[in-house]
């Protein structure tokens, strides 16, 4: 289980080293949308422009070295954030159930869109785009709404549950769970059996 958050920064960064363990290893992945917010307010965690001012420091500058890292590029203040990530989650719950395209590369549009490109991932236009780049169906953003709702309100349900506070955060069959994007090597070796 993938859980995560269409306006996390460390979403973005994760997801090439995820694609690449996804891919090498045959994982199946149940992508998770779910309210970074409201994750916060249930696990004790502190919202970004709630946080210290030298822990917001040491985030932006965090993202940047991780960025340059993962070869990405990165706004670390981008024009659209916080912006509303219900749409583009209820957008990528409804690719997940019809299948047919790049999970992958529709959240990397998604994340890239927000932490790249300065776009608004709220907006209709730009979640179709990224349905289209993936290979769904862009009408896939209208339909599916009160189910996406649904959905993304049992994701946190289900992250509280399988003790996650914050995105991305890797859940496996046995209810290990990993957090961060730089956890995925530790998420590789549980797979093999270390550790």
């Amino acid at each position: 289980d993938f859980y995560f958050s269409t306006i996390s920064p460390y979403t973005y960064l994760s997801l090439p080293r995820f694609r690449a363990l996804v891919e090498a290893r045959g994982l199946d992945v149940r992508w998770k949308p779910l309210d970074i917010m409201a994750l916060f307010a249930r696990s004790g965690g502190t919202p970004v422009g709630q946080r210290p001012q030298a822990r917001q420091d040491y985030r932006l500058a965090d993202m940047a070295r991780q960025a340059r890292r993962a070869w990405l590029p990165i706004n670390v203040k981008p024009a659209h954030f916080p912006t509303n990530a219900a749409p583009a989650s209820y957008a990528i719950i409804a690719a997940q159930a019809a299948g047919g395209g790049d999970m992958f590369a529709l959240v990397e549009a998604v994340l890239a869109a927000c932490w790249a490109e300065a776009k608004n991932i709220a907006e209709d236009e730009v979640v179709k785009a990224a349905l289209e780049g993936a290979g769904f169906d862009p009408a896939l953003a209208d339909s599916g709404l009160l189910s996406g709702a649904e959905t993304y309100g049992r994701n946190l349900e289900e992250a509280v549950m399988a003790g996650v506070f914050g995105a991305p955060s890797f859940v496996t069959q046995d209810g290990a769970v990993f957090w961060g994007q730089d956890r995925i090597d530790d998420l590789a070796d549980h797979l093999d059996g270390v550790g």
